[in-house]
């Protein structure tokens, strides 16, 4: 009896043995895979916390005006005026919905709508279609070959029942795209955008300095720009915000006073259109929607991540070990400001608002301020858990698709991309550790 129990035992140890190994060995069967867009609460679009009662009366009036569907000579019901000659959306808002007001692309995509819409003659090019995202074009060069990096408005007012006797023609896109002269970016979330706007420039070009013997071995240098946009090319938010509402809607305004087509049978209103209005029966309700528009992107609050798992925290740590926070940084501080709801605040953001080079694998070929035709500023990953559509064109909705995008190796126009090291310390993990990562960023 004593040596069957014995081997009852050895037996019983050998079997708990066997079940560790196989569970401490990565399962061939466990493939990393992006869990997608989470549900539940937005977590986002709301103002940010211990903003006083004068600033949060100017998000919220910025917060309606932002929605304001603007149409040619405020003729159409509910509408504000302004609209064209040429645009990309009739409203700020309907660039910026998802996951909430100030967000970015939808699942459906409203610039199809907006092309015959109030009796507009549109085509719908070929790159926009109502399950992909918003986009707005770029021509990368000017006839003559030097760069050009603007802009290019889809649509016209042409045809609407509002612009009577206006004659546009649309851009040839695809004699654009058949010259390899367009490119194509997409709305970038407005979240958080005063607190970047508050981070003091030493405070970015420390933290660009920082780490210098880990990034130069793995290849990431980098250099500064400006703050916001894709290419880091806006230098300063009102008149982004302004620049962004006459270009990409058409409505004139105080800081940009030019239509975008000017075409004498397309001009219908006096300008600016959109203005300052005395006899309005407060302060803020006589300030120019561009003033509230302003209000609302630096008041908005930053997105708030889901509560720790063990996988997200255990892909917390894996993405800072691989390097991805050494241009992704974690948190950068805000600096001292009149509003305190902005003063010495941490911007959990996720970049470091520095241009790098991604090699001819994400080259846009647009070169835009201080950006080359393959640089891009470090994308804030802050929102990131409800975000569907990825990378600068918006080219993938799989989240492990985007991150291996990064890599790219070097040709005879591009440098490689400075984040290849990174990549291949990521590629290298199991499986059960990029679904950890993956799982980190749904978080955010």
């Amino acid at each position: 009896m004593h040596h069957r129990s014995r081997y009852v035992q050895i037996t019983c140890l050998l079997i708990l043995l066997t079940v560790l190994v196989v569970w401490s060995v990565p399962r061939a069967d466990v493939v990393a895979t992006d869990p997608g867009p989470r549900g539940g609460p937005a977590g986002a679009g709301g103002p940010l916390p211990g903003l006083g009662p004068a600033a949060l009366q100017l998000f919220l009036a910025g917060q309606e005006a932002i929605q304001e569907v603007d149409s040619v000579q405020g003729t159409i019901p509910d509408t504000g005026f302004g609209l064209g000659p040429r645009f990309n959306m009739d409203s700020c808002g309907g660039c910026h919905p998802h996951p909430a007001l100030g967000g970015s692309s939808p699942p459906v995509n409203p610039q199809v709508a907006v092309a015959t819409k109030d009796g507009a003659t549109n085509t719908v090019p070929f790159f926009i279609s109502s399950n992909g995202p918003i986009r707005h074009a770029h021509v990368k060069r000017h006839p003559d070959g030097t760069p050009d990096g603007q802009i290019v408005l889809i649509y016209t007012i042409t045809g609407r029942l509002d612009a009577p006797g206006c004659q546009l023609q649309q851009p040839d896109f695809e004699a654009l795209a058949a010259a390899d002269n367009l490119a194509f970016h997409i709305p970038l979330q407005l979240f958080g955008v005063g607190l970047i706007e508050a981070i003091d420039e030493a405070i970015i070009l420390a933290n660009w300095a920082s780490q210098q013997d880990q990034k130069q071995a793995l290849g990431i240098s980098g250099h500064p720009g400006h703050r916001f946009g894709w290419k880091a090319q806006g230098p300063h938010l009102p008149l982004d915000v302004a620049g962004a509402y006459q270009r990409e809607i058409g409505v004139t305004n105080p800081l940009v006073r030019r239509e975008n087509d000017a075409t004498p049978a397309c001009q219908f209103n006096p300008t600016p259109e959109d203005t300052f209005h005395p006899e309005a029966p407060s302060f803020i309700d006589s300030l120019p929607d561009v003033t509230k528009f302003r209000a609302f992107a630096r008041f908005l609050a930053p997105p708030t991540p889901i509560p720790d798992t063990d996988s997200i925290a255990m892909g917390r740590a894996l993405f800072s070990q691989i390097g991805c926070g050494l241009c992704h940084t974690p948190s950068l501080p805000t600096g001292t400001s009149a509003i305190p709801a902005l003063s010495g605040k941490p911007a959990n953001l996720y970049s470091d608002l520095i241009l790098h080079q991604m090699g001819p694998g994400l080259a846009d070929g647009v070169i835009e301020g201080k950006a080359g035709p393959d640089e891009f500023r470090t994308p804030p990953l802050w929102g990131m858990g409800q975000r569907i559509f990825f990378l600068h064109d918006g080219r993938t909705t799989d989240l492990l698709e985007a991150i291996q995008a990064h890599a790219s190796q070097g040709d005879a126009n591009y440098s490689p991309s400075e984040a290849n090291a990174v990549i291949d310390a990521f590629t290298l993990l199991s499986e059960q550790d990029k679904q950890h990562i993956l799982d980190f960023l749904r978080g955010l």
